[in-house]
């Protein structure tokens, strides 16, 4: 988590939207992780009351597409830890994560309704904010430890809303092992391969983020549907950071279909800059239509992108460093729609089979497709 606090001072107007897709596949804006505590409460006192209402404005002001607000499942168990950041320090009491994640869910529904936002379920929820101008609010949890080993919750969690699911975060729970802990689970467990597969029927997101290499290889054998690692980074030749990915982590995502979320976090980078060189790497390990980007704003460490306005500038630095424009609009936008298309199931009003269908988003997603079949065919 970054130790700045939330900014208050948000622009509350609607400024013209840009013409191409920016979407963020993991967001915590707005410090959502503390919606619904109580004004006195600790963590309020030491990290600044949740603005997710005002956050939520400044992302439409800045011309966001879409974004996947978040839920941290296992937040009240957790504790800073200097070797991995986060840690979890005791197990929950009965009942208390699934309490935990409701008190969330609730403060975030209540921010987004302050703000004259909707959440997004379907292709056709994600045209429809396109073509009015809005941004599309994606429910995401970051940790299945809210389902206490009953798989029945998946499914509540989909109908109030729940389209990402990263299936582990920093503990250990009954569904997998994670990059910062000892293995306990060789990987997937028996649940949480039913979890996959429940996940598939429904048309929940699955996001590998936090999971372990080995978690992750099961995963992709398990599921259907491709996956996301919707914040990660890869490391350097040496580099012991246990949140970091190695080239074959990312290929074997990109391989399957999925894509992997940028992540500007301050393990390894110090600027925007670096952010930029980032980005490039993963291009060059993935493949540029496998890249995303995945903020994790307002809980990031040492973070170099703190605003969704430094969009724009970070597009440029991209561009500076030749990677062409419709590359540029891919990644921080296009790739992540048609992944959400695909996988998100079609609003029953609508009558369709599946993707997205209006105008404005298919638009969007025409200019790129060009791309896509020349990457497909060389790379």
């Amino acid at each position: 988590m970054s130790a700045d606090p939330p900014r208050t001072d948000l622009p509350r107007v609607v400024l013209p939207r840009v013409d191409l897709p920016r979407v963020d596949l993991h967001s915590h804006a707005g410090r959502c992780f503390l919606a619904g505590l109580p004004a006195g409460h600790p963590l309020v006192t030491a990290l600044g009351a949740a603005s997710v209402a005002d956050a939520l404005r400044a992302a439409r002001a800045a011309g966001m597409t879409a974004l996947c607000l978040s839920v941290v499942a296992d937040f009240a168990v957790l504790r800073p830890d200097p070797a991995t950041g986060l840690r979890a320090v005791r197990d929950f009491r009965s009942g208390e994560a699934y309490g935990d994640y409701q008190r969330q869910l609730a403060g975030i529904r209540e921010a987004v309704a302050a703000a004259g936002a909707e959440v997004a379920t379907s292709p056709a929820d994600l045209d429809r904010a396109g073509r009015d101008g809005r941004t599309a609010l994606l429910l995401g949890c970051e940790g299945g430890d809210f389902l206490e080993g009953d798989l029945r919750r998946l499914e509540a969690a989909r109908a109030a809303g729940l389209t990402v699911l990263t299936l582990v975060h920093y503990r250990v729970s009954e569904i997998g092992d994670v990059q910062t802990e000892a293995p306990v689970h060789d990987g997937l467990s028996r649940f949480g391969r039913d979890v996959v597969a429940e996940c598939n029927r429904l048309g929940i997101v699955i996001d590998c983020a936090h999971a372990s290499f080995a978690t992750t290889a099961a995963v992709l054998a398990a599921s259907s549907q491709p996956v996301i690692i919707s914040h990660g980074q890869l490391g350097y030749p040496g580099s012991t950071h246990p949140r970091l990915m190695s080239a074959a982590h990312t290929a074997a995502v990109a391989e399957a279909g999925g894509l992997v979320g940028a992540w500007p976090c301050g393990i390894t980078s110090r600027s925007l800059a670096d952010f930029g060189t980032e980005i490039i790497r993963l291009a060059e390990a993935a493949g540029p239509a496998h890249v995303a980007l995945g903020t994790d704003l307002d809980g990031n460490y040492r973070p170099v992108l703190t605003s969704y306005d430094q969009l724009g500038e970070l597009a440029a630095l991209l561009r500076d460093r030749g990677l062409a424009s419709d590359r540029v609009h891919q990644i921080l936008g296009g790739n992540a729609l048609r992944l959400l298309s695909g996988i998100l199931p079609s609003s029953p009003a609508d009558g369709s089979s599946g993707g997205l269908t209006g105008d404005a988003v298919r638009v969007a997603l025409g200019e790129l497709q060009h791309v896509d079949d020349d990457h497909d065919r060389h790379d």
